[in-house]
């Protein structure tokens, strides 16, 4: 069975093609605003690659701790540049927000990216004091859901992790050897499994899966699956697609940033 169509979200989003320029002139704009006020770090290395770089920005005053956010793009597109703005909830909160970019695939495999992300979050963690709070769309979900998988991050980083949000996450990647992207992704049977979330054992950390109630059909399972298997909350954001259910992280008030920054 061909999964191809399950997985598209552009063709079912009405003008989906405005969506990636609005999030870059969005986060130009944002991190123009933090540069010119010193509350931006740019390129912060994490690794030799010229994709292993974080970006910081910080709020005024002392972070209350650091939240790191992990773009989506099927771990085949994006950097950390076109989403920018949304640090803007947490900053604006009192967080420090580290967007790492990493690898994209076929240059590199997902367990690879798995492996960056987590030398970014410990970067990030070496920067920043406090508790550390987890947020990825898409395949961005995925990644921070392995964060806190026994081995992923060393015990000092790992027990700082206060709360994980995997937003629409890819949760089992055992479905996308299906799909006609798995010609760039390269999964085989054995790396889906070791890959895939729900086939961890629950995380110590809380966990909060958080998924658009108008996304499609496989979007809402995955998310489901990964509630499941771990047996934690369930968020359906009705009226949100899979494009614009992170939109919530842009305000400091929103029901989003507010369950990632306080919920215990």
């Amino acid at each position: 069975m061909d999964l191809s169509d399950a997985y598209a979200n552009g063709p079912y989003i009405a003008q989906a093609e405005t969506y990636p320029p609005r999030w870059s002139e969005a986060a130009r704009g944002f991190r123009a605003a933090l540069a010119a006020e010193g509350r931006l770090h740019e390129g912060i290395r994490y690794g030799d690659g010229a994709r292993e770089a974080l970006d910081l920005f910080l709020p005024e005053g002392t972070p209350e701790g650091l939240m790191v956010f992990v773009h989506g793009g099927y771990w085949m597109a994006f950097g950390r540049s076109d989403w920018s703005h949304l640090a803007r909830g947490a900053v604006e909160s009192g967080w420090a927000v580290a967007l790492p970019s990493y690898d994209l695939c076929p240059d590199i495999r997902i367990s690879g990216i798995t492996r960056q992300i987590a030398a970014a979050v410990t970067v990030a963690a070496g920067e920043v004091a406090g508790p550390i709070r987890l947020a990825g769309h898409s395949a961005g979900g995925h990644l921070v859901a392995r964060m806190p998988a026994p081995g992923v991050l060393s015990g000092e980083v790992a027990a700082r992790i206060a709360h994980v949000m995997p937003i629409s996450p890819l949760s089992d990647l055992r479905p996308l050897m299906q799909t006609g992207m798995n010609a760039k992704l390269g999964l085989e049977e054995d790396e889906a499994r070791a890959e895939s979330p729900v086939a961890m054992a629950p995380p110590a950390c809380p966990v909060t899966v958080w998924v658009g109630g108008d996304e499609r059909p496989v979007f809402l399972e995955q998310a489901r699956w990964l509630s499941e298997a771990w047996g934690c909350g369930l968020v359906i954001d009705e009226g949100r697609h899979h494009f614009d259910v992170v939109d919530g992280l842009e305000a400091p008030d929103s029901e989003m940033t507010r369950t990632l920054l306080h919920k215990a």
